[in-house]
């Protein structure tokens, strides 16, 4: 017996079982840590199963602790360069307040092509002083913005892991400017 699948049906299963993997790739990239929560997953299910893993690279510090408004608090635990010319940084998205919040749409920035897919962090920007230049989110070929996306409101204490792709500074350039709409601004090391 043989079964036949139209390309549609095809295309489900390729895209069912791609975001399947990457929900295993990144909920088996454990940190390491006991007090860490199982928030990769939860991460996973917030980008559609895309994006890398934000424990990567991650230590127990945080580069950078950003406040926002309404009590939001941003961590930047990690920044790192890879071999494809990309900077990733990874962190969490914090409601550090005592209700539930809904996070500004400020934060997705103002670029059209980025509003038309929605909530995401897609208004961040890197700054190096250094050689006086400013890197946006990279975007996908459909116009996406390369960072978390799909969230609006964030409880009381939670907090979702958070990743956000930029073009890569010059080797030279480590030490950048990480910038998002209504939070203070913070300067953070990139590694690799």
């Amino acid at each position: 017996m043989s079964i036949r699948f139209t390309t549609k049906a095809r295309k489900g299963m390729v895209a069912l079982t791609v975001a399947a993997g990457l929900a295993l790739g990144v909920a088996g990239c454990g940190g390491g840590g006991e007090d860490k929560k199982p928030e990769a997953s939860a991460s996973a299910s917030k980008t559609g199963g895309a994006g890398p893993s934000t424990q990567e690279g991650e230590s127990d510090a945080p580069l950078a602790e950003m406040k926002g408004s309404n009590g939001l608090l941003l961590q930047i635990t990690s920044a790192a360069r890879d071999a494809g010319g990309f900077v990733t940084v990874g962190g969490n998205l914090k409601n550090d307040g005592a209700e539930r919040i809904t996070v500004p749409a400020a934060v997705r920035g103002d670029e059209t092509e980025i509003l038309r897919h929605g909530m995401s962090l897609g208004g961040a920007t890197l700054v190096d002083s250094k050689d006086k230049k400013r890197y946006y989110v990279l975007r996908d070929t459909d116009g996406r913005p390369l960072t978390t996306t799909g969230f609006s409101s964030l409880k009381a204490g939670e907090s979702i892991a958070v990743f956000l792709q930029f073009p890569s500074p010059p080797s030279g350039s480590s030490e950048v400017t990480f910038q998002l709409p209504t939070f203070a601004s913070a300067t953070i090391q990139i590694s690799g």
